[in-house]
């Protein structure tokens, strides 16, 4: 069977712009300027990206930001951190909508 996600995919995302260079150059410039140190270390940021791919559900970025902090020295303890740090968030956020719910059950009632 055909796999959608394909592993091979992430060596190549470099050629994603090759249709439109300049914006490609720019997305690049951009993407190599935020994950650069400032007030948030490179390897801070990466244990974030990692979070938000869990949240977003990329597989490549997941992928990508596993590297990427195992690379800039994160450890699996930090890493799975974070990952629970995305969980919450997105959990919290969904239960907190549970509000919108409550708030239409007292309109019809309930």
């Amino acid at each position: 069977m055909d796999a959608y996600y394909k592993p091979e995919h992430l060596a190549h995302f470099a050629n994603v712009s090759e249709a439109s260079p300049e914006l490609g150059r720019k997305f690049f410039d951009y993407y190599g300027a935020v994950f650069a140190d400032g007030a948030l270390s490179a390897r801070e940021k990466s244990l974030i990206a990692l979070a938000v791919a869990h949240t977003v559900q990329c597989p490549y970025c997941i992928d990508a930001y596993t590297q990427d902090c195992q690379q800039k020295g994160a450890d699996l303890e930090q890493m799975t951190e974070a990952v629970h740090v995305a969980v919450a968030i997105r959990g919290g956020s969904s239960l907190v909508h549970g509000m919108q719910m409550r708030e239409q059950a007292k309109k019809m009632g309930m």
